[in-house]
């Protein structure tokens, strides 16, 4: 379940523990940082209200992961916002950076929008803060997807695989939509009052939504060192173009690229320990290292390296073949 927290309470968290819920709680740092955007309608704060919400999850003991929205002013100061998870005692974070193009301004972006440069470094800066003494304690999804790869797993996040599709939204009213991101006429496919769920999600139309993620991916980005660590990002944020004019180049690359080059030794180095060989082969000796080059040297009857006890074959290699593994968007609507 995911919420802001403000109405959770005493009963909800018995009912949550009970019902064994794991909860996502939005909560963006320290009190005048959260509270930059997180107001109720009267213009209030709202960050004590999420406090009380977070130690009623950690009285009750119920899984918590934070989702911190990322934003123009916070991406400032990454240091104290990942400290101050670390002190109330966050155990898994997820950044999700705000991300909104501006109508009539080609390529720009709301004010309240992360630059994209300064999202790369506020990645970066907190994974060095994290490598120094939480690896192994906090979980942080940004940089576990960022190693995956070298891992020889499939992403589980739709925004960094290959192609995407399989996390689509169905409205109360039973319209059903291609993703959370694209709910509008364009992408309505249908109700499920008249179409049966499954065959929307296995429609010609979903399944071509979701390969267009890989299809229209700009020359510029298949030829990318860390292509493999994000596979060009959303398609809701590749609104921009590339060096060399082409169209749908992603807004945040430039900090997305500066933040997995910045990580690719450790990704690296961790698949190498958990396979207990170089995870990473090379076309060339000048390519070693790069994951858009390399493969996972995992074979089809070796046993998975995600720890499963199953082969590789039926496991992780059939996920990433022919079901995916789920997983949601990390950037908010």
């Amino acid at each position: 379940m995911q919420t802001n927290g403000l109405l959770v309470d005493d009963d909800w968290a018995r009912f949550l523990s009970a019902e064994r819920f794991r909860v996502g709680l939005s909560l963006d740092g320290p009190a005048d940082l959260h509270d930059v955007y997180r107001l109720t309608r009267g213009h209030e704060p709202t960050h004590a209200g999420v406090m009380r919400a977070f130690a009623l999850l950690q009285q009750h003991r119920i899984p918590c992961d934070i989702l911190c929205v990322v934003h123009g002013r916070n991406v400032r100061e990454p240091v104290r916002v990942y400290r101050f998870f670390r002190k109330i005692g966050a155990r898994s974070i997820s950044f999700l950076p705000v991300v909104e193009p501006q109508s009539g301004s080609p390529g720009g972006v709301s004010p309240h929008s992360v630059p994209a440069a300064a999202y790369g470094e506020f990645l970066c800066t907190v994974f060095n803060e994290w490598a120094e003494r939480d690896a192994g304690h906090i979980a942080v999804q940004a940089f576990d997807e960022a190693t995956r790869p070298a891992r020889g797993l499939p992403h589980s996040l739709c925004i960094v695989r290959e192609t995407c599709g399989d996390v689509p939204v169905v409205e109360r009213t039973g319209d059903f939509y291609c993703c959370d991101h694209y709910v509008n006429e364009d992408h309505r496919l249908g109700n499920i009052r008249d179409t049966p769920l499954v065959e929307l999600i296995e429609s010609p139309a979903q399944l071509a939504f979701g390969r267009a993620k890989r299809d229209t991916l700009p020359g510029y980005c298949r030829a990318c060192d860390v292509l493999l660590m994000c596979n060009g990002g959303c398609p809701k944020d590749r609104f921009i173009r590339t060096p060399e004019g082409e169209e749908g180049l992603n807004y945040l690359c430039e900090g997305y690229k500066r933040f997995y080059t910045h990580l690719l030794p450790y990704a690296v180095k961790v698949g190498s320990e958990r396979m207990g060989a170089p995870m990473l082969e090379a076309r060339t000796p000048s390519d070693q290292g790069n994951l858009a080059g390399g493969r996972p040297v995992v074979g089809r009857n070796d046993p998975c390296p995600c720890g499963s006890g199953r082969k590789y074959k039926k496991c992780c290699l059939q996920a990433t073949s022919s079901s995916p593994a789920r997983g949601r968007g990390s950037t908010p609507r």
